[in-house]
């Protein structure tokens, strides 16, 4: 079990593999096998036969898992992938960038 500070609807960059530089949002957490879905990368198509809600059946589209250390949370203020610290106020625990120490929860 892969433990990640990455949350759903976070905005993260992909670090290595071929869509290397791109941004997406975060749909799915699976912390037990150590992945993440993210909007619009890692993109392959499955071929589904038909059924009740696809009659036709043909190609369709869809976003696979990553591995969690390929991809780095994307921080508004240094417009580049940055390492997440914690930070502990009487409030809670807050995750903050490292580079900029700006909040990166809303």
């Amino acid at each position: 079990m892969a433990s990640t500070k990455l949350k759903k609807n976070d905005n993260v960059v992909i670090v290595s593999g071929a869509d290397r530089g791109k941004k997406g949002k975060i749909l799915f957490v699976d912390t037990s096998k150590g992945r993440v879905v993210v909007e619009g990368i890692n993109k392959k198509k499955k071929f589904v036969r038909p059924s009740q809600e696809n009659p036709k059946g043909g190609v369709i589209s869809l976003e696979y898992p990553v591995e969690i250390s390929k991809v780095m949370i994307f921080c508004d203020k240094c417009k580049k992938g940055v390492r997440v610290g914690m930070e502990i106020k009487d409030s809670g625990k807050n995750r903050v960038c490292k580079k900029c120490g700006k909040s990166l929860d809303k």
